[in-house]
């Protein structure tokens, strides 16, 4: 009768790279071009909505201070789209400098190991998933 060790089971932060391959390239910079043009719709919804409430305003007497109100919730909002879009632009400019065959980091996901006595936690911690056009390449660490 074998007689186990005894162990836990952790969990870890699994490090995710890429390569960089045409088609990823392509496939990533498709990606931020839609999240790009999703806030660009989402800026003329609001300036069409912005413009809709203060036409309705300008009807009513009095209203000057809701009509300058509106217009600063507008603006404010306007200005914290064009700040994630001012984002996307920056990445998509780093994606498209990135060379070929580069590694580059891609998040990360978190899995379950077995640590027993002896282990050495560390290595056992740091664990990397190398994708190439989406297949695993590379699995690097300590499984």
């Amino acid at each position: 009768m074998e007689i186990s060790k005894p162990h836990l089971l952790l969990k870890r932060a699994i490090n995710i790279k890429v390569v960089v391959t045409p088609r990823w390239k392509e496939e990533v910079q498709q990606q931020l071009q839609g999240q790009i043009n999703q806030l660009d719709g989402q800026i003329q919804q609001l300036e069409t909505q912005g413009q809709r409430a203060i036409t309705e305003m300008q009807k009513q007497p009095q209203a000057v201070e809701q009509i300058a109100s509106i217009q600063g919730q507008v603006n404010e909002k306007k200005s914290e789209i064009l700040e994630k879009k001012n984002q996307i632009l920056q990445q998509l400019q780093q994606v498209q400098i990135l060379e070929m065959e580069q590694e580059v980091g891609q998040g990360q996901v978190e899995g379950f190991f077995r640590a027993e006595t002896g282990d050495n936690l560390i290595r056992k911690m740091q664990v990397e998933v190398l994708l190439r056009d989406g297949i695993i390449e590379e699995i690097r660490g300590d499984v």
